[in-house]
């Protein structure tokens, strides 16, 4: 970590609400996809690639078996195989590697978590090895209560696992969580362990054949706090 990183961000649980506010709560806890949802890895992507049309292609290639291989393969050698599918050389997947520590936080994702962590848990669900997951997790200002990894989890997002996993160390009910997609891939697991989602979809990808819609879709995470803040607003409130 740069020593010149903010200092950590800390959150405690939040008071339980009144019936008069309710309708207003938070959940309790928020779990993110980190490398899309929070961290620009596009950037570093198509810098390792050489063009952003080559690292679109590395990385579809890379979403591909990720999503579609099961059981966890190490996330270094899917990056190595999907580099090689699209007539890249090796040495692309060492370049993303040597720049990993460099991933920057999209527009808003600092500003969301502070808004966040008085009021819920945070964790990360992640598809990558414990090793650059822990790396880019810490590259964030935040005391995470949960860092899942492909992994640590022993399978690959969309298997309802990480995202169980996750929750079962929050020690939080799905109903009572919601997740932070970067890719509509995520939306079969969610969907499948019923999480309520929110898709930072920055790029503007289309939604991934067959994938149920997540409940809000955005360019930004602008929409984000706002839509939390709601989570209750479907309970009955109490007069």
């Amino acid at each position: 970590m740069p020593s010149s990183a903010p200092a950590a961000l800390s959150h405690a649980p939040s008071p339980a609400p009144s019936p008069a506010t309710v309708g207003t709560a938070y959940p309790d806890a928020v779990l993110f996809d980190l490398l899309t949802a929070l961290l620009d890895s596009w950037t570093a992507w198509n810098h390792a690639a050489g063009s952003e049309s080559a690292g679109r292609a590395w990385r579809a290639a890379y979403l591909r078996l990720t999503y579609g291989c099961g059981r966890y393969v190490p996330y270094e050698q899917l990056v190595r195989e999907a580099a090689a599918e699209v007539g890249l050389p090796e040495a692309a997947a060492h370049a993303l590697e040597a720049n990993w520590l460099n991933l920057s936080p999209w527009p808003g994702a600092l500003d969301a978590l502070r808004a966040l962590a008085p009021h819920c848990k945070l964790a990360v669900v992640t598809n990558c090895s414990t090793r650059l997951g822990t790396q880019a997790a810490e590259l964030l200002p935040v005391r995470w209560d949960a860092i899942v990894t492909a992994e640590q989890a022993g399978v690959y997002k969309p298997d309802p696992q990480p995202y169980r996993a996750a929750l079962e160390q929050l020690g939080v009910a799905p109903q009572r969580a919601a997740f932070v997609a970067g890719s509509s891939y995520d939306m079969f697991g969610t969907a499948a362990v019923g999480l309520r989602t929110y898709w930072h979809n920055h790029i503007g990808l289309p939604l991934v054949a067959g994938a149920p819609a997540p409940e809000i879709e955005a360019r930004s995470l602008d929409g984000l706090v706002p839509w939390l803040a709601r989570f209750g607003a479907t309970r009955t409130v109490q007069s």
